[in-house]
Protein backbone atom coordinates (compact mmCIF):
# COMPACT_ATOMS: atom_id res chain seq x y z
CA UNK A 1 0.00 0.00 0.00
CA UNK A 2 1.78 3.44 -0.82
CA UNK A 3 2.13 6.05 1.79
CA UNK A 4 -0.95 8.18 0.57
CA UNK A 5 -3.27 5.48 0.31
CA UNK A 6 -2.42 4.35 4.08
CA UNK A 7 -2.90 7.57 5.47
CA UNK A 8 -6.10 7.90 3.36
CA UNK A 9 -7.33 4.66 4.89
CA UNK A 10 -6.12 5.60 8.57
CA UNK A 11 -8.26 8.83 8.05
CA UNK A 12 -11.43 7.58 7.06
CA UNK A 13 -10.47 4.71 10.30
CA UNK A 14 -10.06 7.51 12.79
CA UNK A 15 -13.71 9.36 11.15
CA UNK A 16 -15.33 6.28 11.54
CA UNK A 17 -14.17 6.44 15.36
CA UNK A 18 -14.78 9.36 15.99
CA UNK A 19 -18.09 9.72 14.68
CA UNK A 20 -19.11 6.74 16.34
CA UNK A 21 -18.05 8.05 19.60
CA UNK A 22 -19.82 11.67 18.75
CA UNK A 23 -23.00 10.51 17.70
CA UNK A 24 -24.87 10.97 21.20
CA UNK A 25 -28.80 11.89 20.83
CA UNK A 26 -29.87 14.65 22.82
CA UNK A 27 -33.23 15.90 23.44
CA UNK A 28 -33.57 19.21 21.34
CA UNK A 29 -36.76 20.09 22.70
CA UNK A 30 -34.52 20.38 26.46
CA UNK A 31 -31.85 21.74 24.72
CA UNK A 32 -30.99 25.86 24.71
CA UNK A 33 -28.55 25.16 22.04
CA UNK A 34 -31.02 23.64 19.80
CA UNK A 35 -31.07 26.45 17.54
CA UNK A 36 -27.59 26.61 17.28
CA UNK A 37 -26.08 23.09 16.13
CA UNK A 38 -25.66 22.28 12.51
CA UNK A 39 -26.46 18.93 13.40
CA UNK A 40 -28.91 16.58 15.22
CA UNK A 41 -26.11 15.48 17.89
CA UNK A 42 -23.72 17.04 20.80
CA UNK A 43 -22.99 16.69 24.33
CA UNK A 44 -24.00 12.81 25.98
CA UNK A 45 -20.79 11.46 27.83
CA UNK A 46 -18.01 13.85 25.36
CA UNK A 47 -15.94 16.21 27.81
CA UNK A 48 -15.10 15.66 31.55
CA UNK A 49 -12.43 16.17 34.32
CA UNK A 50 -8.69 16.03 33.31
CA UNK A 51 -5.37 17.06 34.67
CA UNK A 52 -2.32 18.47 32.43
CA UNK A 53 0.20 20.59 32.29
CA UNK A 54 0.25 24.63 30.96
CA UNK A 55 2.76 26.69 29.46
CA UNK A 56 4.12 28.05 32.48
CA UNK A 57 4.61 24.50 33.70
CA UNK A 58 1.84 24.82 36.28
CA UNK A 59 -0.29 21.60 36.40
CA UNK A 60 -4.30 22.78 35.90
CA UNK A 61 -7.76 20.96 36.28
CA UNK A 62 -9.96 20.80 33.34
CA UNK A 63 -12.22 23.59 35.67
CA UNK A 64 -9.37 26.21 35.80
CA UNK A 65 -8.47 25.77 31.92
CA UNK A 66 -12.25 25.57 30.57
CA UNK A 67 -13.65 28.88 32.80
CA UNK A 68 -15.12 30.64 29.72
CA UNK A 69 -16.14 29.55 26.56
CA UNK A 70 -13.34 27.41 25.05
CA UNK A 71 -12.39 26.17 21.45
CA UNK A 72 -10.02 22.55 22.42
CA UNK A 73 -8.08 20.52 19.76
CA UNK A 74 -6.24 17.33 20.53
CA UNK A 75 -3.33 17.23 18.27
CA UNK A 76 0.78 17.43 18.31
CA UNK A 77 3.07 19.43 17.61
CA UNK A 78 5.17 17.60 15.14
CA UNK A 79 1.82 16.73 13.04
CA UNK A 80 2.95 18.22 9.11
CA UNK A 81 -0.10 19.30 7.58
CA UNK A 82 -3.83 18.27 9.46
CA UNK A 83 -2.86 19.90 13.18
CA UNK A 84 -1.67 23.12 11.39
CA UNK A 85 -4.27 23.65 9.41
CA UNK A 86 -7.46 22.37 11.93
CA UNK A 87 -5.59 25.16 14.62
CA UNK A 88 -5.32 27.81 12.52
CA UNK A 89 -8.54 27.88 11.34
CA UNK A 90 -9.52 28.00 14.78
CA UNK A 91 -7.84 30.87 15.15
CA UNK A 92 -9.24 32.36 12.37
CA UNK A 93 -12.78 31.83 13.62
CA UNK A 94 -11.67 33.07 17.17
CA UNK A 95 -10.27 36.19 15.52
CA UNK A 96 -13.48 36.85 13.33
CA UNK A 97 -15.94 35.90 16.54
CA UNK A 98 -14.17 38.81 18.98
CA UNK A 99 -13.39 41.18 16.13
CA UNK A 100 -16.87 41.31 14.07
CA UNK A 101 -18.79 40.20 17.09
CA UNK A 102 -17.19 41.37 20.25
CA UNK A 103 -17.25 37.84 21.52
CA UNK A 104 -14.48 36.06 23.55
CA UNK A 105 -13.80 31.99 22.97
CA UNK A 106 -10.60 30.53 24.23
CA UNK A 107 -8.54 28.45 21.75
CA UNK A 108 -7.34 25.59 23.94
CA UNK A 109 -4.75 23.15 22.11
CA UNK A 110 -3.92 19.51 23.89
CA UNK A 111 -1.29 17.71 22.56
CA UNK A 112 -1.66 13.64 22.19
CA UNK A 113 2.62 13.29 21.47
CA UNK A 114 4.07 13.98 25.05
CA UNK A 115 6.77 12.06 24.33
CA UNK A 116 8.36 15.03 21.95
CA UNK A 117 5.76 17.77 23.24
CA UNK A 118 7.66 19.06 26.31
CA UNK A 119 6.04 21.97 28.21
CA UNK A 120 8.12 25.02 26.50
CA UNK A 121 7.41 22.94 23.16
CA UNK A 122 3.41 23.16 23.42
CA UNK A 123 3.98 27.02 25.12
CA UNK A 124 6.05 28.13 21.76
CA UNK A 125 3.49 26.36 19.43
CA UNK A 126 0.08 27.70 21.32
CA UNK A 127 2.06 31.10 20.98
CA UNK A 128 3.01 31.32 17.44
CA UNK A 129 -0.89 31.17 16.94
CA UNK A 130 -2.57 33.01 19.03
CA UNK A 131 -2.16 34.81 22.02
CA UNK A 132 -4.37 33.26 24.02
CA UNK A 133 -4.03 29.83 23.01
CA UNK A 134 -3.51 27.77 26.20
CA UNK A 135 -1.43 24.87 25.56
CA UNK A 136 -1.13 21.82 27.46
CA UNK A 137 0.68 18.50 27.81
CA UNK A 138 1.34 16.14 30.22
CA UNK A 139 2.19 12.78 31.49
CA UNK A 140 0.97 10.29 28.77
CA UNK A 141 -1.47 8.70 31.82
CA UNK A 142 -2.86 12.19 31.97
CA UNK A 143 -2.82 13.02 27.88
CA UNK A 144 -4.64 9.48 27.73
CA UNK A 145 -7.24 10.46 30.19
CA UNK A 146 -7.91 13.77 29.02
CA UNK A 147 -8.16 12.17 25.38
CA UNK A 148 -10.33 9.33 26.78
CA UNK A 149 -12.41 11.78 28.45
CA UNK A 150 -13.35 13.36 24.94
CA UNK A 151 -13.16 9.94 23.30
CA UNK A 152 -10.73 11.02 20.92
CA UNK A 153 -8.26 8.63 18.70
CA UNK A 154 -4.81 8.51 18.44
CA UNK A 155 -2.11 6.09 18.13
CA UNK A 156 1.48 6.48 17.13
CA UNK A 157 2.86 5.33 13.72
CA UNK A 158 5.94 2.79 14.50
CA UNK A 159 9.19 3.38 12.04
CA UNK A 160 12.99 3.11 11.58
CA UNK A 161 13.81 6.54 13.88
CA UNK A 162 12.11 6.82 17.68
CA UNK A 163 11.96 10.42 17.00
CA UNK A 164 11.08 11.02 13.63
CA UNK A 165 7.30 9.38 13.90
CA UNK A 166 4.08 10.64 13.00
CA UNK A 167 0.48 10.31 15.11
CA UNK A 168 -2.57 8.83 13.69
CA UNK A 169 -5.68 10.76 15.84
CA UNK A 170 -9.44 12.18 15.45
CA UNK A 171 -9.02 16.11 14.34
CA UNK A 172 -12.24 17.68 15.99
CA UNK A 173 -12.37 20.65 17.66
CA UNK A 174 -14.73 21.10 20.62
CA UNK A 175 -17.00 24.22 21.93
CA UNK A 176 -16.85 23.79 25.52
CA UNK A 177 -18.79 26.04 27.94
CA UNK A 178 -18.05 26.21 31.67
CA UNK A 179 -20.72 24.20 33.73
CA UNK A 180 -22.17 23.01 30.69
CA UNK A 181 -19.43 20.98 28.95
CA UNK A 182 -19.81 20.14 25.34
CA UNK A 183 -22.03 22.16 23.46
CA UNK A 184 -20.76 21.70 19.72
CA UNK A 185 -18.45 20.01 18.16
CA UNK A 186 -16.67 20.74 15.09
CA UNK A 187 -14.77 18.89 12.06
CA UNK A 188 -12.26 19.73 9.75
CA UNK A 189 -14.05 20.58 7.04
CA UNK A 190 -16.03 23.77 8.24
CA UNK A 191 -14.71 26.89 7.06
CA UNK A 192 -13.50 29.66 10.02
CA UNK A 193 -16.95 32.01 8.58
CA UNK A 194 -19.14 29.88 9.50
CA UNK A 195 -17.77 28.29 12.80
CA UNK A 196 -17.55 31.75 13.41
CA UNK A 197 -20.97 32.29 13.00
CA UNK A 198 -22.08 29.20 14.87
CA UNK A 199 -19.68 29.69 17.98
CA UNK A 200 -21.78 32.99 17.64
CA UNK A 201 -24.84 31.96 17.91
CA UNK A 202 -23.66 29.40 21.14
CA UNK A 203 -22.31 32.07 23.42
CA UNK A 204 -25.45 34.44 22.53
CA UNK A 205 -27.98 31.47 23.31
CA UNK A 206 -25.73 31.38 26.51
CA UNK A 207 -26.13 34.98 27.45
Amino acid sequence: MSKIAAIAAGTTVVALIGGAYLFTLVDRDADVFAQCRASQVAGGDIGGPFTLVNGDGVTVTSEEVIDQPSLIYFGYTFCPDVCPLDVARNTVAIEILEEDRGMMVQPVFISIDPERDDVQTVSDYAANFHERMVGLTGSPEQVKSASTAYRTYYRKQEGDDPDYYLMDHSTFSYLMFPDVGLVEFFRNDIGPEKMADQMACFVEAAA
